[in-house]
């Protein structure tokens, strides 16, 4: 398990004027707690030896619920709140503005014990349609992230997620946009493949892959379009902004890493650590969002593909303001599997 340094961190994260870039790494530790919740649970531990409530209690935050799916026990995701007496405890007597009043935290894919056949049937549904709205999982996340921005106000609260958990995030994040709830989004190391991609040598790079695939699929063969889908008020879903995270050389996200976005350098411990609270261009076609790429040459795919990176204090990020990549993907969204395969499992 790796280590980090909560006092440095806390120290900066109630101290929103020095660096935006650790809400990051608070953000990705409250998702690495999730997945040790369900390690947690697998492994029987109990209360005094859990492993995951040291990945938010320093932070002042309590588990306020976790998200389970039925169907095998496991838990796949939980809301993190503001805990005022604890705060107050040490002497912190109002909550720092950075800091969400709430947060939903999604995990990516565990391939260990029984949660495994749930995960990997939410992936392969990615890969296939590139949409998980038939999940169990969907239907429970975006509940739970709509009751607390009803309880707390959508500019009071934040959703994350990793890997699979990064693209329900993305996804249910998208769905209250175009209610007019407005939620901040960190997504890390969102899935940005087709099946096809899957069949590929995961070696070559996914933009390749992409450009080959959709000159020979039609995109009416990929995914039947939501009844009433688009977006009723396509100005509103301008001012929804998500964060992604990726790694250039991790094959499941590096699709969204399109050179022809404009960027530019923010190091994490330097002064451009605060362009993460900088609100990019809009879009043209009315779609906008962040994207923080990490480069750091050729890495293995666990590697490039970790949660642990982004708790990292010396990255070099490349903030991409306008991506029609990334516009693209954020649209597709929209689209929905045919019906016949939106029935719950």
């Amino acid at each position: 398990m790796v280590s980090i340094n909560h006092i440095n961190i806390v120290n900066n994260f109630f101290d929103s004027r020095k660096d935006g870039n650790y809400k990051r790494t608070v953000i990705a530790c409250f998702i690495q707690a999730v997945y040790l919740l369900e390690l947690d649970r697998q492994e029987n531990r109990s209360p005094e030896t859990a492993l995951a409530p040291k990945w938010f209690i320093p932070f002042k935050y309590k588990l306020s619920k976790t998200l389970i799916d039925e169907r095998d026990g496991s838990i796949y995701g939980a809301i993190l709140e503001w805990d005022r007496s604890a705060a107050m405890s040490d002497f912190i007597l109002i909550r720092p503005s950075c800091a969400p009043r709430a947060v939903l935290a999604l995990r990516g894919t565990l391939l260990k014990g029984p949660t495994y056949r749930r995960d990997i049937e939410d992936d392969l549904r990615f890969l296939a349609w590139e949409s998980l709205k038939g999940s169990v999982r969907f239907d429970g996340a975006l509940r739970a992230l709509k009751s607390i921005s009803d309880a707390y106000g959508s500019n009071n609260v934040a959703v994350a997620g990793h890997s699979l958990g990064a693209g329900f995030a993305l996804q249910i994040g998208k769905s209250l946009a175009k209610q007019g709830l407005f939620v901040e989004t960190h997504l890390f190391n969102p899935p940005s493949v087709s099946l096809a991609m899957g069949l590929k040598n995961v070696g070559e790079k996914a933009v390749v892959v992409w450009q080959k695939v959709r000159a020979m699929v039609s995109s009416n063969s990929a995914a039947a379009v939501e009844s009433g889908g688009g977006c009723s008020n396509p100005i509103a879903l301008n001012k929804w902004v998500p964060h992604l995270y990726v790694n250039n050389s991790d094959y499941i996200c590096c699709y969204y890493t399109d050179q022809a976005a404009a960027t530019s350098t923010a190091t994490a411990t330097g002064g451009g650590g605060d362009k993460e609270n900088v609100r990019p261009r809009s879009a043209a076609n009315g779609v906008a969002a962040k994207l923080f790429v990490l480069s750091k040459g050729k890495q293995k795919f666990l590697e490039a593909h970790g949660l642990e990176q982004w708790w990292s204090d010396d990255l070099e990020l490349e903030l991409a303001l306008e991506s029609s990549k990334l516009n693209k993907q954020l649209k597709s969204l929209y689209s929905l599997p045919p019906s016949s395969t939106t029935n719950r499992q």
